[in-house]
């Protein structure tokens, strides 16, 4: 079995995984929340409109504020929903995974020992003063 091989069996490791089906879960109720939808698309297209708006040159403040203020109102109803907020939730949880296993690739390739090199970033604040080292 070589590298890839083995990659393939993680990548059926990660899809077996509850956050993995959490997240597809959450994926597919979003998609199917047609309300949630629409205020996606108003975004978008406000987003569109307040850029059209400021490539011009002879923008309007009001309209630039107006449209930030509907840009800024959509994204907190978005955000409000419940299926987004399920998603988001499901959607962190599978990055910190993917983040991890990349960490343990990562050390992994820079020769630390796999079964000890660390999952989570660390907290290094530039100074080497008070470091124990880095890896």
């Amino acid at each position: 079995m070589n590298v890839i091989d083995k990659a393939r069996e993680l990548g059926q490791l990660i899809q077996a995984d509850e956050r993995y089906a959490a997240y597809c879960r959450a994926k597919e109720a979003n998609d199917k929340d047609e309300s949630l939808q629409q205020l996606i698309n108003e975004f978008q297209t406000k987003r569109v409109e307040l850029n059209m708006e400021m490539s011009k040159d002879d923008r309007s403040a009001e309209r630039l504020t107006a449209l930030d203020d509907e840009i800024k109102s959509l994204y907190g109803t978005i955000m409000a929903n419940e299926n987004m907020a399920a998603y988001n939730e499901a959607k962190n949880a599978m990055d910190h995974m993917l983040s991890q296993i990349n960490m343990v690739i990562t050390g992994s390739a820079n020769g630390e020992d796999p079964m000890t090199c660390p999952t989570e970033q660390s907290s290094c604040s530039g100074s080497c003063a008070t470091c124990g080292g880095c890896h």
